[in-house]
C-alpha cells in the first residue's frame, strides 16, 4: 500500500468539485519511440477522486516484433514470446481506464502509444482526458532540477526500485501524484487536463523483415494517407494580438506535443482560413505550443522574433471565431 509522505499536504476538507472522480496512473514500456513502435508492457494504478489507491494491474504484451532497447527495459524476445497480444488484454486494459483521467509522466507519449494499439485492433480506448505530471509539477511550481520521473520521485521521498519497469514506474508515479493532487486541491490549482481523442483511422504499412537492431525491424507506418496541403488564399494580415481574434491569412506554426493529433489540428486551422507554417520567421503570426519553455528551435526563434505564443486550449477557443480576411 502506498504511504503518505512527510512532504504531502493534508487532504483539504473542501475538495474542488470540478476535480475528476477517478484516475488511472499509467506507464507503458515500448519497443521504441516512433509511431510504428509497440507496447511490450503496461501497468495501471487506479486511484479514487482524492488519490487513494484502489488497486493495480500489470501485464507483458507480445509486440510481434523485435523488442527494441532491451538494455533499457530488460524485456527480451524470449520473455515476450509467450506473452498475450495486445488484442488479448485490450478489454482488461480498457476496464482499468474506463471513466478515469489517464495520468502519466509525459502523458502524451503514453496516450498516443495506447491509442495506436487500440486502433490496430479496431477499438477505442475509453479515455477522454489525460493529465501529465510534468505539467502538474509546473502548475505547482515544484523546485525540480529537471522533468525526469526520478526527480519528481526524489522531491516527494519516493524510492524507485526498478526504473523502466512499467509496474514500478507506475507505482512511483502514483506515490508522487498523490501529494501533488492534494497540494493542487489545497491551493485551488486548476488541473492541467487535456482532451484525448481516440484514433478512428490507422494505416499500418509495416512489413516485418529480419533485422539485428531494435529500431529497424519494421517499415514505416502512418496514421492517415499523406497529402499536400492547399495554399492559403488570403494575405498575411500580420501578428496575432492578445485579446483579439485570429484573422484569415495569419501564419500559424505548431511546436511540441498536442492533445489533438497534429495533422487534425493543422486541418482545422487550414479550414478556418489560416496559413499553416512549418517553421518560424519574422512573418509568423502565432506559435501554438503546450510547453513554451521547452527550448525547441521554434520556441527559441519565436522569443527572438517576439512572435506571440498560445497553448493548444487557447488556440482551440480562437479557432471558434476567426475574423474573415479583408476583401
Amino acid at each position: 500500500m502506498l504511504e503518505d509522505r512527510a512532504t504531502a499536504v493534508s487532504s483539504p476538507t473542501q475538495w474542488p468539485a470540478v476535480y475528476p472522480q477517478g484516475y488511472a496512473v499509467v506507464d507503458v514500456e515500448t519497443t521504441g519511440l516512433a509511431r510504428d513502435d509497440r507496447i511490450i508492457s503496461a501497468a495501471v494504478y487506479r486511484l479514487d477522486a482524492r488519490g487513494e489507491v484502489e488497486d493495480h494491474w500489470y501485464t507483458l504484451v507480445n509486440p510481434e516484433r523485435d523488442p527494441g532497447p532491451v538494455w533499457i527495459h530488460g524485456l527480451t524476445s524470449d520473455v515476450l514470446q509467450g506473452a498475450p497480444l495486445f488484442g488479448d488484454i485490450a478489454e482488461e486494459f480498457a476496464a482499468r481506464l474506463d471513466g478515469r483521467v489517464l495520468v502519466a509522466h509525459n502523458a502524451v507519449f503514453d496516450w498516443q502509444m495506447i491509442a495506436r494499439e487500440y486502433a490496430r485492433v479496431r477499438r477505442e480506448a475509453p479515455v477522454r482526458q489525460r493529465l501529465c505530471t510534468i505539467a502538474l509539477s509546473k502548475e505547482l511550481g515544484l523546485p525540480l532540477p529537471n522533468h525526469k520521473l526520478e526527480s519528481l520521485a526524489a522531491h516527494f521521498g519516493v524510492v524507485q526500485q526498478r526504473a523502466h519497469h512499467a509496474l514500478d514506474d507506475a507505482r512511483v508515479l502514483a506515490e508522487a501524484f498523490r501529494p501533488s493532487l492534494r497540494a493542487a486541491a489545497e491551493s485551488g490549482v486548476r488541473l492541467p487536463l487535456l482532451e484525448c481523442r481516440p484514433l478512428t483511422e490507422w494505416s499500418d504499412r509495416a512489413v516485418p523483415r529480419q533485422s539485428s537492431g531494435g529500431y529497424g525491424a519494421y517499415g514505416a507506418a502512418s496514421w492517415r494517407p499523406s497529402r499536400k496541403r492547399p495554399a492559403c488564399p488570403y494575405p498575411n494580415p500580420g501578428r496575432y494580438e492578445d485579446g483579439k481574434r485570429l484573422k484569415q491569412g495569419m501564419r500559424v506554426a505548431f511546436s511540441g506535443d498536442t492533445s489533438t493529433e497534429r495533422e487534425m489540428l493543422e486541418d482545422r486551422a487550414t479550414e478556418a482560413g489560416l496559413h499553416v507554417a512549418s517553421s518560424i520567421s519574422r512573418l509568423t503570426s502565432l506559435l501554438v505550443t503546450n510547453d513554451p519553455d521547452s527550448g525547441t528551435s521554434k520556441t527559441v526563434k519565436a522569443r527572438q522574433y517576439g512572435t506571440p505564443i498560445v497553448d493548444e486550449a487557447a488556440f482551440g477557443q480562437l479557432l471558434r471565431d476567426v475574423e474573415p480576411a479583408d476583401e
